[in-house]
């Protein structure tokens, strides 16, 4: 999934690492919860002189990262670490002159440390951008599927309840907890995401995925007819299968603050 992720929404990547309000190019970049490196191998394209220390608490994302690292031939340009945010003690991260923290923040049960963290370590001038989405996307239009509509929106609802409970910080507004941590707030900018199917062939598989996820989130909370309908589109052998339709769209928001250590 964080592969796909990565596939389907790199010009949105890309665009963010490009707003960046950067006083000069940075050449220590650190990308907190790196997961299998979009945010990574997106920094380093942007800027071919950086190296970055990508941070995850996964094994097996870090050595996915890797494998690509030295697919794309810039495996000397990447360190990886394994380590877990949450900890009061980091590994030695350097003084980097811009950290990335996409889809991680909100993971964290001790947010305000991490933010403190981040501020011990960067480079006076340097920058935080923290990246969020606005939950998972959706993919099927409103009248889908057509025995039972409006399906994704309830499915969205029970995941929405589940992670208030066990994700608090999920779609938390970090411009004042950066604030707070010593932090300026240099901008703040929120993106539409909205991609036809037609796009690319990988939106289906990322439907799939992220339905998949869904299921396994919120199959409790939802009424049989539902987890029928859902099911059958997840029967990738099956004529109703989500890979199968062609009005799938991938539609969300990524919202970015970057935020200044003075």
């Amino acid at each position: 999934m964080l592969d796909l992720d990565a596939e389907v929404l790199a010009e949105h990547i890309a665009y963010i690492t490009a707003w960046l309000p950067l006083e000069t190019d940075p050449r220590h970049i650190v990308d907190l919860g790196c997961g299998t490196g979009a945010g990574t191998f997106a920094l380093l394209d942007r800027f071919p002189e950086a190296h970055v220390i990508a941070v995850d608490t996964s094994p097996g994302h870090l050595k996915r990262l890797r494998e690509k690292a030295c697919a794309q031939d810039v495996d000397d340009r990447v360190r990886t670490v394994q380590a877990d945010l949450d900890a009061p003690d980091w590994p030695d991260l350097g003084t980097p002159d811009l950290v990335w923290a996409s889809a991680s923040m909100h993971h964290m049960a001790h947010p305000r440390r991490t933010l403190r963290a981040v501020h011990d370590i960067l480079a006076p001038g340097g920058l935080f951008a923290v990246v969020e989405l606005a939950g998972f996307p959706r993919f099927l239009p409103e009248n889908a599927p057509e025995d039972r509509p409006g399906l994704e929106d309830r499915c969205h609802a029970a995941t929405d309840r589940l992670h208030a409970e066990h994700v608090p910080h999920r779609g938390a507004d970090w411009g004042p907890m950066l604030t707070d941590a010593g932090f300026t707030l240099e901008g703040e900018r929120t993106i539409a995401v909205n991609i036809e199917g037609s796009r690319s062939e990988a939106i289906g598989r990322y439907a799939l995925g992220a339905l998949q996820r869904i299921r396994h989130t919120a199959a409790d909370a939802l009424s049989p007819h539902d987890l029928t309908a859902l099911d059958r589109l997840l029967d990738t052998d099956s004529p109703h299968s989500v890979l199968r339709r062609d009005d799938l769209s991938v539609r969300t928001e990524r919202t970015v603050w970057a935020a200044r250590h003075n």
